[in-house]
């Protein structure tokens, strides 16, 4: 049994991280934390859902206290602030799962462009992250100290071309993806994007061609395709909690049938316990996957335009954040990969 900590535990994906990892059997949760204002309560009085379940008290972040508790710390904070506690855990030892962009990078420079600039010590570290999509990079998250869980649109649109892609079957000039997110992908501190007035009974796009989670599609689509890829990416927010449903528009480089396509899928994910490639004719929803750790997958030809559409669905809190970081923590740690991780979610 290992011995977890968590940072930021009073957000979305910290919540979601203690809600998963209580039915895990080989963690026990030592230490909370998140920004208190020097206000310490139990967590079972911020989240009454956890009642009965764990009551530890949840503090400001104590690095040193925390490190002395734990042997791997999952940090679910906001971007640009684990730059300063990475360094600290991994010196101290500590495997260390970062749920934020701050280690998504192989290119520094990239980061820094739509995020912030690295310090000293976290540029340092940098290159020894490894993306945790398991579906990808499994072998590599076995041996790794230091995770940077991958962000919830380019979890579910990565995935989603990966096979086509990898086996160079689409043009790659000319790639788009619209994806539709449910309302905590904003998080937990109020803002007026989320604020119910504003979101109910409306949808709307956002960040058009300029969300920050394009360079990490880009990346990591570029690597697939072993050339420089960019993509058209558009974000939409809809009035639902919880939930991403990612199309995704690609030119085909020869005549295929979806049953050709679907079946590549099957091979490329056969191995994968929670990638779910659906029968022809059948296309993803978010509510299959809301409350699990599932990505569904669909396939649809448009053979008057020669153009492939895939369709992802996934739960932004688990697949997209939490649940992925359970899933890297089980490959690293040697346990079963679905350990903790077997809800077929929620219904309705």
């Amino acid at each position: 049994m290992i011995k977890v900590g968590i940072a930021g535990a009073t957000g979305y994906a910290g919540i979601e991280l203690i809600r998963i990892l209580l039915d895990h059997s080989e963690v026990k949760i030592t230490k909370l934390s998140a920004k208190m204002d020097g206000k310490p309560q139990k967590i079972s009085d911020i989240f009454p859902s956890l009642k009965g379940r764990i009551d530890l008290i949840c503090t400001d972040l104590d690095i040193s206290d925390m490190a002395k508790e734990s042997d791997l710390i999952l940090l679910a904070l906001p971007h640009k602030v684990s730059l300063r506690f990475v360094p600290q855990f991994i010196k101290l030892g500590k495997k260390v799962i970062d749920l934020s962009a701050d280690f998504r990078f192989d290119d520094l420079k990239v980061y820094e462009e739509w995020y912030a600039p690295h310090t000293g010590e976290s540029r340092k570290l940098n290159s020894q992250a490894v993306y945790g999509l398991p579906e990808l990079y499994k072998e590599e998250i076995k041996k790794a100290n230091l995770i940077a869980n991958p962000g919830c649109y380019p979890t579910s649109v990565i995935l989603g071309v990966a096979p086509l892609l990898k086996d160079k079957l689409v043009k790659t000039d000319n790639i788009i993806a619209d994806s539709l997110s449910g309302a905590s992908g904003a998080g937990r501190v109020p803002s007026m994007v989320a604020h119910y007035p504003e979101c109910n009974e409306n949808v709307k796009a956002y960040s058009i061609a300029t969300h920050r989670h394009t360079p990490e599609m880009e990346q990591e689509l570029s690597k697939l395709a072993k050339k420089e890829i960019k993509i058209s990416f558009t974000p939409h927010l809809l009035p639902m909690n919880r939930g991403i449903l990612s199309t995704i528009y690609l030119n085909l480089v020869k005549k295929l049938k979806e049953e050709e396509i679907i079946k590549l899928y099957q091979n490329f994910y056969k191995n994968e316990p929670f990638i779910r490639v659906l029968e022809k004719g059948t296309f993803p929803e978010t509510r299959n996957v809301r409350n699990s750790n599932y990505c569904d997958i669909g396939v649809k030809v448009d053979e008057r335009t020669n153009r492939v559409i895939i369709i992802s669905a996934i739960d932004n809190l688990v697949k997209g954040a939490s649940g992925q970081a359970v899933q890297n923590m089980n490959i690293t740690y040697g346990f079963k990969e679905t350990l903790g991780l077997e809800s077929s979610g929620i219904t309705p």
